[in-house]
């Protein structure tokens, strides 16, 4: 089978650009053949792209395939496990099509939209349910609410029982979408003022967790914040992401946290497949009685489409998960 994808042209240093990638042809074959309907987007695949990536997981090297998240559909099978029309989600990135043993597919059930399983459902319900424990009564703080991970992080805390989620975001329309479409109690521009200044007047009595994927101002401002006790479960630090390895994950000022008895929990983005399934489990109950939006944004176009997307993501464009509808 004869395939284009997406390979990763130049490692990156700075600011990524449409020249770090490159449309290849290629061929594919194995025992399933797949051809792929939606990509999965995320701000965490430009770390893999970088010569000092710092995930403890293989960078991206030139030449090599990149993305990750896919779900497709079976067209030639070997296979006793799969069949041609099967729902399929792999691994296996930015490509019109993909081939490999079963064991690298995962059988789906066709729902109405299969953009549901390309979210980051299980890193935001991991990092509040099982990082941060978030429960009855608790005030949270999530940065960075309208994105992929925020965006559901902030709902998992109501599910959970929190009294009061509050959430910034970076434009007025991002603010009224966090309030009135994924309910929740208050939200902040982090451009409007200190958002040390936003946390005080939204939350007085202080906050006990925050979900932080931005860092920077915001995390200062979460700590200013912060009761004693309070739980900070730290994703990432977007607020940086373009700087070299010590700007993009600034070190926590571990003094300030312990001086406030604040406990701060890093955690991976990478997960078991009980963390997956425990997020599923979740989300299908939750969806079900109508407790939870799923904010997505999906873009319709070709695979050559897909790096300007992902450019596009980085820069803030989009709210919710992002993934592209290939064509």
């Amino acid at each position: 089978m004869i395939t284009r994808e997406i390979q990763l042209a130049a490692q990156i240093a700075g600011i990524p650009t449409l020249d770090h990638f490159t449309v290849a042809t290629t061929e594919v074959d194995g025992e399933v053949v797949v051809r792929t309907d939606q990509v999965g987007l995320a701000a965490t695949y430009l770390e893999l792209m970088r010569a000092d990536c710092s995930i403890p997981v293989p960078a991206w090297q030139p030449g090599q395939r990149v993305g990750v998240a896919a779900i497709g559909t079976v067209v030639r099978s070997d296979s006793p496990e799969l069949a041609v029309g099967d729902l399929v989600q792999s691994m296996t990135g930015w490509s019109e099509y993909s081939a490999g043993p079963a064991a690298q597919y995962t059988k789906l059930d066709p729902i109405a939209d299969p953009g549901y399983y390309l979210g980051q459902g299980p890193t935001a319900y991991y990092g509040m349910a099982d990082v941060a424990g978030v429960g009855e009564g608790d005030v949270v703080f999530v940065s960075g609410a309208a994105g992929g991970v925020g965006s559901l992080a902030g709902q998992i805390a109501k599910c959970l029982g929190a009294a009061r989620v509050i959430g910034s975001a970076g434009s007025p329309a991002k603010v009224d979408y966090l309030v009135n479409e994924l309910r929740y109690d208050a939200a902040f521009d982090y451009h409007d003022g200190s958002p040390a200044d936003r946390l005080r007047e939204l939350a007085p009595e202080g906050i006990s967790v925050f979900f932080d994927v931005v860092g920077g101002e915001q995390y200062q401002a979460a700590l200013q914040a912060a009761r004693p006790g309070a739980r900070f479960a730290l994703c990432g630090s977007l607020s940086s992401q373009l700087g070299d390895t010590a700007e993009r994950f600034p070190k926590p000022d571990h003094a300030a946290a312990q001086a406030r008895g604040v406990e701060l929990l890093p955690f991976s983005c990478y997960h078991t497949p009980d963390q997956i399934a425990a997020w599923r489990e979740h989300f299908s109950t939750w969806l079900g009685e109508g407790r939870f939006v799923y904010p997505q944004t999906v873009i319709k176009g070709a695979v050559e489409d897909v790096p300007q997307a992902f450019l596009s993501l980085l820069q803030g464009s989009y709210r919710g998960n992002v993934s592209v509808r290939l064509s």
